[in-house]
C-alpha cells in the first residue's frame, strides 16, 4: 500500500490532517515529504502500526498524546497523559507578561514564579523571551514535574528554571525564593458541574486534577490570591487564566479584604472575546 492510499483509507474514519500528522510522526517526516512521496510503499508492519494510531485517535484519545507533543509559543513540548495539554489561549497570559514587563524597564532582572506547571510551557515560554529573568516552577505532583524538566533539558533551558514540588506556595522551599515580581499561573479552574458537557477527549483522557478545581471551579483562586499577595514584591505582578462565566466570581474574589488588597485590576479576552486573563499588581 502507497502512502497515498494509506491516508485515504484512514481518511474514511478521522479527519485528513490529523490522518497525515499521524503518518508523519510515525515516519518521522513532516507532511511536505508525504505529499512529495505519495508514491513510496509503506511495509505492512508499518500499516498496521498506523491503523493502530488511527484506532486510538478514532476513539477519541487527544493527537498530541499519541504523538507526545504540542507546540507552544514558538517551542515544541513534550506531552504525556500527565499533564494537561496546553492551548492557544494560554499563550496569551504570556504575552501579557512580556508586555506588562516591558513596560517596566527598571525591572532588569525579574525573578517570576509559574504555579501549576504541568508541562512547563509558561515557564519555558518566558525564560525563551527573558534571558535576564531567573524562574521558578512549582507543580503540585511528581508526574509533570519530570516531563517540564525534560522540555526544559531539550531546549537547553535547565539552568534558567528551578522545578519544585509544592502545592501553590506551601513548601518551604517555594517561600524561600520569594519576593517575586510576577506570578503567573494557569490553574485547575473547570467547575465539577461542567464535567457533564465536557467532550470525551477531554474529560476521559486529560488529568482531572489539572481540570477541576471543586464544585464552581474556583477552588485554587481562594487559596491562591492571598498566597501570591504574601509572596509578591510592592507594585509586583499577579498573572492567571480563569474558565467561561467566571468573571464576576474571580473579580469579587480580588475585592475581598483577605485577599489583599489588590490594584490594577484588569481582564484579558481570549481569541473569542471571551475574559480569560487577569492581571492585578500588589500595592
Amino acid at each position: 500500500m502507497t502512502l497515498r492510499e494509506a491516508l485515504t483509507e484512514a481518511a474514511t474514519t478521522i479527519d485528513r490532517r490529523e490522518a497525515e500528522t499521524l503518518l508523519a510522526h510515525l515516519l518521522f517526516r513532516d507532511r511536505p515529504w508525504l505529499i512529495a512521496h505519495s508514491d513510496t510503499l509503506l511495509s505492512p508492519a508499518l500499516h498496521e502500526t498506523y491503523r493502530a494510531l488511527i484506532a486510538r485517535r478514532a476513539a477519541k484519545e487527544p493527537l498530541q498524546y499519541i504523538t507526545g507533543h504540542q507546540e507552544f509559543f514558538g517551542l515544541m513540548l513534550r506531552v504525556t497523559p500527565d499533564t494537561l495539554i496546553p492551548r492557544p489561549e494560554t499563550e496569551l497570559l504570556v504575552e501579557a507578561v512580556l508586555r506588562w514587563l516591558a513596560d517596566r524597564p527598571a525591572i532588569r532582572y525579574p525573578h517570576i514564579l509559574d504555579i501549576g506547571t504541568g508541562t512547563g510551557a509558561i515557564a519555558l515560554a518566558l525564560a525563551s523571551k527573558l534571558p535576564s529573568a531567573s524562574l521558578t516552577a512549582t507543580d503540585l505532583y511528581p508526574a509533570p514535574l519530570a516531563v517540564a524538566e525534560q522540555n526544559a533539558a531539550r531546549h537547553h533551558l535547565t539552568h534558567r528554571i528551578a522545578f519544585l514540588q509544592s502545592d501553590l506556595l506551601a513548601a518551604p522551599l517555594v517561600q524561600s525564593f520569594s519576593p517575586f515580581d510576577v506570578i503567573v499561573s494557569n490553574p485547575p479552574y473547570v467547575s465539577l458541574y461542567e464535567a457533564a458537557t465536557m467532550p470525551d477527549e477531554v474529560l476521559k483522557h486529560e488529568p482531572h486534577t489539572a481540570l477541576f478545581a471543586g464544585p464552581q471551579g474556583l477552588d485554587i483562586y481562594r487559596r491562591l490570591l492571598p498566597a501570591a499577595h504574601a509572596a509578591l514584591k510592592p507594585q509586583g505582578l499577579l498573572a492567571l487564566e480563569f474558565g467561561f462565566g467566571q468573571l464576576d466570581a474571580l473579580k469579587a474574589l480580588f475585592e475581598k479584604p483577605a485577599n489583599g488588597p489588590w490594584q490594577d485590576l484588569a481582564f484579558l479576552n481570549d481569541y473569542a472575546k471571551i475574559p480569560r486573563i487577569a492581571l492585578a499588581t500588589r500595592p
